[in-house]
């Protein structure tokens, strides 16, 4: 297939389904995936697509919001990542609900292992994951199923949220900002995961370093009410998501960073804790500067962010997580 042929096919992927992997791309066109990421790129210059981590997606972020058969191929170990983090936050006996999204459905899986676990959601995904956890009681929202996600929403839901309190929400969605916060791209989406917000005294985002900086059209959480986000680790080219991690950061949201191999570790840093100072888990970790103060040499903020903090969690999925606090 010529170069031509392919980027056509490329293009009518992409506006059929949203939102395509790179290995689907390669496997349809019959070449590599060094092959279909040129093709991607080239795409992209000429404005047609734009790329993401694994895949391609329509142009521009108020747009389409892609499926979920093609969001659940996008970052998937990443994904996988941020979810094994966020599991950690939630401890025996809470109450927490958790909205919808391929990132959440991963944080369910790992939940069914949390006893004396109450779990409120519009998502049938989410609910479907905890179906067989014998000490994790489930509660469903009332409202009209929105088929694109498998969430429940509409006014019945948002009703069935009042008067709810839980500990935290666990929350994704299309694109966050610093400047605006956690959005998504439908409008009945967002009103739901709004007051999933309001029965929570934290609020958790769980986004992927691709949603970083992208901003669509239906604001779901304000800066302001966001906790923590936890996000993988962006890669070094990828400038615009290192730069909102810390303007979140000097928002006073705490970063937690996830994935990654705990042998590779990072370099730089200052304040690495010796054997001594290692806490209870085996966990190590490494004092980053304060949000705010940035650097103007070693690569910059992509370099801070780098060199700035680490937690190495020599368990079996080997994640590091990076914690930033606003002191």
């Amino acid at each position: 297939m010529f170069a031509a042929e392919r980027r056509q096919l490329i293009l009518e992927m992409v506006r059929a389904n949203g939102a395509v992997s790179l290995r689907e791309l390669a496997r349809v066109v019959q070449t590599s995936e060094v092959t279909v990421r040129r093709d991607v790129r080239a795409l992209e210059a000429e404005g047609l697509l734009d790329r993401r981590h694994g895949g391609a997606v329509l142009p521009g972020g108020f747009t389409r919001e892609s499926g979920f058969p093609q969001k659940s191929h996008l970052s998937s170990a990443e994904k996988t990542a941020i979810a094994d983090v966020a599991a950690g936050l939630v401890g025996e006996g809470e109450a927490i609900v958790v909205g919808a999204g391929t990132t959440t459905q991963e944080l369910a899986r790992r939940l069914a292992r949390v006893p004396g676990l109450t779990v409120v959601t519009n998502s049938l995904l989410v609910a479907q994951a905890l179906a067989h956890a014998n000490r994790v009681e489930v509660v469903m929202t009332g409202g009209t199923l929105r088929g694109s996600n498998y969430a429940l929403v509409g006014s019945g839901a948002e009703q069935s949220l009042q008067g709810l309190r839980v500990s935290r929400a666990f929350l994704s969605g299309s694109g966050l900002t610093a400047e605006r916060g956690l959005s998504t791209s439908n409008m009945l989406s967002a009103s739901v995961d709004r007051a999933l917000v309001q029965a929570a005294a934290e609020v958790v985002v769980l986004a992927d370093h691709t949603k970083l900086g992208a901003d669509t059209m239906f604001q779901t959480v304000p800066t302001e009410l966001v906790t923590r986000l936890v996000t993988d680790e962006p890669p070094l080219h990828d400038e615009r998501a290192a730069a909102e991690i810390q303007a979140l950061a000097d928002q006073g949201v705490e970063i937690t960073l996830a994935g990654g191999d705990a042998d590779s570790g990072v370099s730089g840093g200052s304040g690495v804790s010796g054997p001594e100072g290692v806490p209870p888990g085996g966990r190590q970790r490494r004092e980053m500067p304060l949000p705010g103060q940035r650097r103007t040499q070693n690569g910059g903020l992509g370099q801070q962010l780098r060199s700035a903090a680490v937690m190495a969690d020599p368990g079996p999925e080997r994640a590091r997580v990076a914690d930033l606090r606003r002191r």
